[in-house]
C-alpha cells in the first residue's frame, strides 16, 4: 500500500521503521544510480560502524531493604571472629553503546575506483549532540570536505541537530544539500517542508559529464512499499518527537483526515 504522503513521512522516523528505511534507501539509490550511470560509473553501498547509546528508559529498581552493614560481635560463649554477612545489593546498569550500521552510498568511476561523489543519509544517531555517531559523522564529514569528492547530503530527519552550515537557510524539516567540490565552501540547500514533494536531487559526476538526477519522492516511495510500512504505522497518534509547529500539526491532521476519506 502507497504512502498517504507526497513527500516525507514523519512517522518513519519512529526508531522501529527508521533503521529498516535508512538501508532501504542507500539500496533504493544506488540501485537507481546504476541504471542510469554505466558504463562510465558505478554506485556502491558502503557501510560504516559506529555506536549509539542505549538510552534507559525504565527507572531502575532499588531494593529498599538494604541496610548498613554493621559488623556484629560474636554471640556469648562463641570463639573466633565474627563472620561479616553482605546485605542484598542494590541494582543498577552501566551506560552501554550498541554498534550501529549505517550506509553511505559512494560513485566511483569505473576505471580506477575514484571516489566521485558520496551521499549521506543521515540519521538520528548522526545528529545527536554528545554521542558518538554524530562526532564520527563530524569527523568524516570534514575528510570529504576536504576531498576532491562531492557531497549530497540527504536529511529526512527532523530531531536533533543539523551539520553546520556558515550562513542561515530557510527553516524546513527536512533539507538536501549539494556540496560541489568545485565551489567549496558555497553549497546548495533545498529546505523541503512537511507538505513539498521531495525533490529530483542533480547529482553532479566528473567534468563534463553532465549532473545525474536522483528522483527522491520516488526513491521514498518504493522504500515504504517495499518495506510494509503501512502495517507498521500507527497514522491515528501522534508522529515521533519533535512535536510538530502549528501550522505542520493542523496540516497533518487535514491532510490525514482527507486520505480517510478516500
Amino acid at each position: 500500500m502507497p504512502s498517504p504522503f507526497l513527500g516525507m513521512d514523519p512517522y518513519i522516523e519512529d526508531p522501529e521503521v527508521w533503521s529498516d528505511f535508512h538501508g532501504g534507501l542507500a539500496a533504493e539509490i544506488r540501485q537507481a544510480l546504476n541504471q542510469s550511470l554505466r558504463p562510465r560509473y558505478v554506485a556502491r553501498m558502503t557501510p560504516y560502524v559506529t555506536y549509539e547509546s542505549l538510552e534507559i528508559t525504565r527507572p531502575v529498581g532499588i531494593r529498599p531493604d538494604a541496610g548498613v552493614w554493621q559488623p556484629q560481635p560474636p554471640a556469648s560463649g562463641e570463639t573466633g571472629e565474627a563472620v561479616a554477612t553482605l546485605p542484598a545489593p542494590a541494582e543498577s546498569r552501566i551506560p552501554q553503546d550498541i554498534p550501529l550500521r549505517l550506509y553511505t552510498v559512494e560513485i566511483h568511476a569505473t576505471e580506477t575506483l575514484e571516489l566521485v561523489t558520496a551521499i549521506e543519509i543521515l540519521s538520528p544517531a548522526n545528529k545527536k549532540r554528545g554521542a558518538q555517531a554524530f562526532d564520527d559523522y563530524l569527523r568524516k564529514r570534514r575528510d570529504l570536505f576536504r576531498s576532491s569528492a562531492h557531497v549530497i547530503e540527504i536529511d529526512l530527519v527532523r530531531m536533533g541537530e543539523r551539520p553546520p552550515l556558515a550562513d542561515p537557510v530557510p527553516p524546513a524539516p527536512y533539507y538536501v544539500t549539494l556540496s560541489r567540490a568545485q565551489r567549496r565552501p558555497h553549497v546548495e540547500v533545498w529546505p523541503i517542508q512537511l507538505w513539498d514533494k521531495l525533490p529530483v536531487a542533480p547529482v553532479p559526476l566528473r567534468e563534463p559529464d553532465p549532473d545525474a538526477a536522483l528522483d527522491l519522492g520516488a526513491m521514498v516511495a518504493a522504500v515504504y512499499e517495499h518495506g510494509g510500512y503501512d502495517m507498521l504505522i500507527d497514522y491515528t497518534r501522534q508522529p515521533p518527537a519533535p512535536k510538530l509547529s502549528d501550522a505542520e500539526a493542523e496540516w497533518l491532521d487535514k491532510h490525514l483526515r482527507a486520505q480517510q476519506r478516500r
